[in-house]
């Protein structure tokens, strides 16, 4: 008996998510695949103005994020949370985030290629 339409659809997709899941990028060896999730979706909040993934569009003012040290972007971060650092929004967001997620998202974006 045939699946309805609807059903094959969110199965493939199961799938395809499930697929990515197994190919982890190397910043996610360590962690499982919920934290995985979890930090993706914390980098994701980045993506409006920084990009996807942090591949910022060239000639636009916002700094590419994806390839920088690990440690840099944690310090600028954390410059940002505690005023060190003028920004015009960034100072708001940082101290939205835990010091673990902090260092999450320094993690992953210095991952990217």
């Amino acid at each position: 008996m045939p699946q309805p339409r609807h059903t094959a659809r969110t199965a493939a997709l199961a799938g395809a998510l499930l697929a990515g899941l197994h190919t982890a990028p190397a910043w996610a060896d360590a962690q499982s695949d919920t934290e995985r999730l979890r930090t993706r979706a914390l980098a994701a909040t980045c993506a409006h103005c920084h990009g996807t993934d942090g591949h910022a569009v060239q000639g636009q003012a916002m700094v590419k994020l994806a390839g920088l040290p690990e440690k840099y972007i944690l310090e600028q971060l954390t410059a940002f949370r505690i005023g060190q650092r003028p920004a015009t929004i960034m100072h708001q967001i940082t101290k939205g985030y835990s010091q673990e997620q902090l260092e999450s998202l320094a993690k992953y974006f210095g991952a990217q290629k």
